[in-house]
């Protein structure tokens, strides 16, 4: 059996200022994918068949970012490093790192179009 989640889209209204804010936090660089259907996809580095879920950030029209939808979660080494650059980049930290016990290590944030994210460690 496996994890229900396979692919996650974090939506944007400002892919420039929503890819900065991402490639700066996470300390990854994002890669253009076509979208067939008019938006605009960057996707988080990847590897097809390895675990866990693969995702993007998102510009379209049928779609817009805001608190209260899905809550995602990016996988990090230790999830304090991640969040001392959230304000630094534009973001708001809204929960420090914090223990959920024998599951690791979560810190949520407000991106730069306004979502919800959260980053989660074992660290």
């Amino acid at each position: 059996m496996a994890n229900p989640v396979n692919w996650f889209e974090i939506y944007v209204d400002d892919m420039e200022r929503a890819k900065a804010f991402y490639q700066a936090v996470c300390g990854v660089e994002l890669m253009n994918l076509p979208s067939p259907d008019g938006g605009e996809m960057w996707v988080f580095p990847m590897e097809e068949g390895a675990a866990g879920a693969a995702g993007s950030l998102i510009k379209h029209p049928d779609g817009s970012p805001g608190m209260g939808g899905t809550m995602v979660y990016i996988s990090c080494e230790d999830c304090a490093v991640e969040a001392g650059r959230v304000a630094e980049n534009g973001g708001t930290l809204m929960q420090d790192k914090k223990s959920i016990g024998e599951f690791g290590y979560i810190a949520l944030f407000e991106d730069t179009e306004g979502n919800a994210v959260g980053l989660h460690s074992h660290k």
